[in-house]
């Protein structure tokens, strides 16, 4: 398994926005074709402005079949051509993660318990 760790930086004031267009237009696709969302969130300390959402994925090949078949999708190039037309993200950024070794383990003891 890995993660993808996705954080969008939007212009102070306007992450509601963000998060509105997202939840009508990419959540709905998102779900469909990525599955395994791990969470979704906005920050409440810290670096504020900040929306980070977290997939899962059986490997690099899983997510790189997911996000193309997505790709594909009118509905898709839709939601970006919104969101580049909103204006408000300042910064995108994100990460492929896999587990360590001890992690793995411990989510094969949870399984089993």
């Amino acid at each position: 398994m890995i993660v993808d760790l996705r954080i969008y930086t939007c212009q102070p004031n306007r992450m509601a926005e963000f998060v509105k267009l997202y939840e009508d237009a990419a959540w709905p696709l998102q779900k469909k074709y990525l599955g395994r969302c791990l969470g979704w969130y906005t920050t409440v300390e810290g670096p504020l402005n900040r929306v980070v959402h977290i997939w899962a994925y059986d490997s690099q090949a899983d997510r790189e079949a997911r996000r193309t078949a997505m790709a594909k999708d009118p509905a898709w190039g839709d939601y970006l051509r919104k969101a580049a037309e909103l204006g408000v993200l300042t910064d995108m950024q994100n990460r492929i993660l896999a587990p360590t070794a001890f992690f793995k383990a411990y989510q094969d003891e949870q399984k089993q318990a």
